[in-house]
């Protein structure tokens, strides 16, 4: 089944934020670092449900390369995504989200 994700506007700052801070720190960082995003954003549309559940139906998937979990929720045709945190900052932000 095909779903669409939907970036809640907060979490889409935070990724644009984090894609800054990355390419400030190296050339080219930025853009891999939202290249491993939209692979992870495909995963989650393929099968949310391959990612473990926090609380409730609250799920988060981890980049591979980046210490960054995102926080979503799945249903049948839409996966919301809540946020994109550091894990080493404050992970438990998107609770203020949901």
């Amino acid at each position: 089944m095909a779903r669409r994700i939907v970036v809640q506007p907060q979490s889409d700052l935070d990724i644009q934020a984090a894609a800054v801070w990355y390419e400030d720190q190296q050339s080219g960082l930025g853009a891999r670092f939202l290249d491993e995003l939209d692979l992870l954003f495909q995963r989650i549309k393929e099968n949310p449900r391959q990612f473990p559940r926090l609380e409730g139906e609250v799920h988060r998937a981890l980049l591979r390369r980046f210490p960054y979990g995102v926080y979503f929720l799945a249903e049948s045709q839409v996966v919301t995504v809540l946020a994109v945190l550091h894990l080493h900052r404050q992970p438990d932000m998107w609770k203020s989200r949901n």
